[in-house]
């Protein structure tokens, strides 16, 4: 016997007994999005290295380390997808689809790929519904996304999930906070560790996100961002607030938020559930007004989020909350012998062509097995068929929770005659 071949390390199937949750959970996102007037927006598994490298920043760990990479046959470097912002801008650009007016609101939901370690909550594929705003620069764009993601999660029951806040400046006055953090880290560079020793030079911003224990005591009595704002970036911050407050929203503001990747300015944002281990963050985003020019465009201010399918579903299971349950047949048609076999086939046929949801035996059982298989899946009705219900057009259909039994008059459409 051949030796049985198993999936990737950190990837996982989903079955078609679970697969309804997903379905019910992306149409909930769907008809979120929808109010807000956010267009899906569908681009490729794979991209250019390039665009990662000038999109995502080449201090991230998601560049650095994370990114699956290779050259095809046509030796191009070429990158399956760690996030959905960079591919979307990409395609915003290339399409000139901002000439049809703004602000653009597109929004996706697709699999994206990280070569981290696997736990709970982190995947190397893992699926993300993402909002990107385009074209607007004033923080009531920023309180909207974090409206949308607020609403989404209040709509799912999840009252747990903490909103937690902050800016990281701009471009004016990030350059003097980056100054101060280096004289800070540079005090404690033989306490840090490797990654931190590197970005102390390159982008010391980075050291106050990571993870290590040692860097985050360091990073605890680091020079505060919000006190090396300028006055826009400072009005921005307060008038996002103002806003989040005058839309009921609770937030926090969290100072040690900078996000993993190098093209957000000012505003930045996560919501937090701590029941699932140390990946708690179901949601995270942040305002980006410069990515558009690293890829060749020209200035266009953009704000988005994205929220993490698959700690999503965590987060509902950790809190007992149901999406609802798994569709289930409308009617079985059970036949009894070789003719009736195929009738019920037919019948079953007949009965989706009126939009019902109809299942047959496909497998020879007995009557006691097929209505034992009925049962087994949800069907509703069942109706058993032999050689005088071919003949009379005439059967029952009994109801398998109420035990109510109906006449059918075969010859007529079904559904009509179902309760």
């Amino acid at each position: 016997m051949a030796q049985k071949v198993s999936g990737p390390r950190g990837t996982q199937d989903v079955s078609p007994y679970e697969s309804y949750k997903w379905l019910l959970l992306e149409k909930k996102l769907r008809e979120v999005v929808d109010q807000y007037g956010f267009k899906e927006i569908r681009t490729p598994t794979f991209e250019h290295t390039e665009l990662f490298l000038r999109g995502v920043g080449d201090t991230t760990d998601i560049v650095n380390k994370e990114m699956y990479t290779f050259e095809d046959k046509g030796k191009r470097s070429i990158t399956l997808r760690p996030e959905g912002t960079a591919s979307t801008v990409r395609s915003v650009l290339e399409k000139g689809i901002l000439n049809e007016g703004l602000p653009l609101k597109a929004y996706y939901i697709l699999s994206c790929f990280r070569y981290e370690k696997p736990q709970a909550g982190r995947l190397r594929e893992f699926h993300q519904l993402g909002i990107e705003l385009f074209g607007a620069r004033d923080y009531t764009a920023d309180a909207e996304v974090i409206a949308v993601a607020a609403k989404i999660l209040r709509d799912l029951g999840l009252d747990n999930v903490k909103l937690y806040i902050n800016s990281i400046g701009c471009p004016n006055c990030r350059p003097a906070y980056h100054d101060k953090l280096k004289a800070y880290f540079a005090g404690h560079k033989d306490q840090l560790c490797e990654d931190c020793k590197n970005r102390l030079e390159k982008n010391p911003l980075r050291i106050l996100d990571c993870k290590e224990e040692k860097c985050a005591r360091i990073a605890k009595d680091a020079p505060v961002g919000l006190d090396n704002l300028c006055d826009e970036c400072k009005e921005h911050f307060e008038g996002l607030q103002r806003t989040l407050q005058a839309m009921g929203i609770e937030y926090q503001i969290n100072t040690k938020i900078v996000r993993g990747l190098d093209y957000y300015t000012k505003t930045v944002f996560e919501f937090v559930y701590d029941g699932i281990g140390a990946q708690g963050t179901v949601c995270g985003g942040g305002r980006y007004d410069g990515l558009f020019e690293e890829l060749g465009g020209n200035h266009t201010p953009a704000v988005g989020f994205g929220m993490g399918i698959e700690r999503l579903l965590l987060t509902l299971e950790a809190e007992g909350k149901s999406l609802g349950e798994d569709s289930r047949p409308d009617i079985f048609f059970a036949g009894i012998g070789e003719q009736a076999k195929i009738f019920a086939f037919a019948m079953a046929e007949k009965a989706r062509s009126e939009g019902l949801k109809a299942q047959s035996d496909l497998m020879n059982r007995s009557l006691k097995a097929q209505m034992k298989y009925a049962d087994k899946i949800g069907a509703r009705y069942t109706v058993v068929l032999g050689d005088d219900e071919m003949q009379s057009k005439k059967a029952v259909a009994k109801n398998m929770q109420t035990k109510e039994q109906l006449s059918l008059d075969l010859s007529q459409p079904v559904r009509n005659q179902l309760i």
